[in-house]
């Protein structure tokens, strides 16, 4: 009797493992109590040139960083759920560097030709009201994971992947090119008087032709973002809910460091009680602190910056929004300091309301003010009341608007 227990427990009680048919590795979950990551790192050791990475409709206890780069001609189909751990220690201790802002990340993905697919029900879960329990509304806390970064991926696509409860930022995607990313779900909320701060959807560096289209977004942050160096970014009929829109930035927050911002295009999108529809934010001119919280006085631009075709549903700021004012947590003035140029940027036929008296707050540098800045058929947009502000410092010629303070 004691030796058939003794049997049934150990078939109970496993680790995960991989199960390898020619090119294709299939990934079996443990039991509760182990950790699958080395089972999935040993898929794409298995099968990550020239094959096939399948995590069946199982749940993944994922305890430990994961770096899955180099990959090539590989297709990764995700039908379960991944579940981050709650050793809140070890992750902000052992997390993979992002290489900027001294942030990290809990998985590391990258590679040439990769197909990620969801197919609508692969989920990463990252566990994240501990986190936001955790940080308390505490802005950058080091050591807090991004859930994914995709680094150095190129002719690559990722469709149908669910992302809940985010530690910190869903996606960040650097040093890539050519990258598809589209049916992709993020609801990050907090269900205690917490919030899910810096939630944002997913944010770009260093990258090109990046292409996100037919994304739904609940966070507490910006909804996507285009941060250092990221240039021909397209954004397509997606829906927000909540957040702060889509953010240019923020830009400038290393000392005498060149960076740009170039060819974006935000078209068809619904905000739904966001802050507002699209903004750019860059750090002032003068550094106080050290990244992630705080830094300054970058150099370089954006220009060339399109959001048109939204449909809004009551913004709780304004339509159009750009601050230089951003500082070290807790810092003010430094707002006409900023040498970091913005131009050519057009918000463009849109419809719905704010709930305020603002379309647009403009607040530019005075060291190098705001040119080629565009309102096109703002006329659908209500207000609140009768007030239809256009804030402005800074902007020199604008065109299609007014400023009226």
């Amino acid at each position: 009797m004691k030796l058939f227990l003794s049997i049934v427990l150990a078939g109970l009680v496993h680790a995960g493992y991989v199960v390898q048919r020619g090119t294709v590795c299939h990934v079996h979950a443990g039991n509760d109590s182990f950790d699958d990551a080395p089972a999935i790192l040993s898929a794409f050791d298995r099968c990550g040139q020239g094959g096939t990475v399948v995590l069946n409709d199982e749940l993944y206890h994922i305890e430990s960083v994961m770096n899955t780069t180099g990959l090539r001609d590989v297709s990764v189909d995700l039908n379960g759920t991944m579940l981050w751990g709650t050793n809140l220690t070890y992750w902000r201790s052992n997390g993979l560097p992002l290489g900027y802002l001294n942030m990290t990340t809990a998985w590391m993905f990258g590679g040439d030709r990769v197909v990620f697919r969801g197919h609508g029900v692969g989920t990463f879960d990252g566990n994240g009201q501990l986190w936001y329990d955790f940080t308390n509304g505490v802005s950058n806390l080091p050591g807090r994971p991004i859930s994914l970064m995709i680094t150095n991926t190129t002719n690559s696509l990722f469709s149908g992947i669910r992302f809940v409860q985010s530690q910190f930022w869903t996606m960040a995607i650097k040093n890539s090119e050519n990258v598809l990313l589209e049916g992709i779900y993020v609801n990050s909320t907090s269900n205690s008087s917490a919030p899910a701060r810096n939630t944002d959807g997913v944010d770009t560096f260093f990258s090109n032709r990046i292409t996100f289209r037919n994304w739904t977004v609940t966070g507490g942050d910006d909804d996507i973002s285009m941060k250092a160096n990221s240039t021909n970014i397209l954004i397509q009929d997606s829906v927000f809910h909540g957040g702060l829109g889509v953010a240019i930035g923020s830009i400038g927050q290393y000392p005498g460091v060149f960076e740009r911002i170039e060819n974006v295009t935000a078209e068809r999108i619904t905000c739904l009680g966001t802050r507002y529809a699209g903004y750019i934010k860059t750090w002032t001119g003068v550094q106080q602190g050290y990244p992630p919280n705080g830094g300054g006085g970058g150099l370089g631009y954006a220009k060339n910056i399109t959001f048109r075709d939204f449909v809004l549903q009551d913004l709780t700021d304004s339509v159009a929004h750009i601050t230089q004012c951003t500082s070290f947590s807790g810092a003010a003035g430094g707002c006409d300091t900023s040498l970091f140029q913005i131009s050519d940027v057009t918000w463009a036929a849109s419809i719905g309301n704010v709930a305020s008296g603002y379309l647009a707050k403009l607040q530019c540098s005075g060291a190098a003010p705001c040119t080629g800045i565009r309102f096109d058929e703002f006329d659908s947009i209500a207000t609140s009341g009768t007030s239809r502000t256009i804030s402005c410092s800074n902007v020199l010629d604008p065109v299609g608007f007014n400023c009226t303070t």
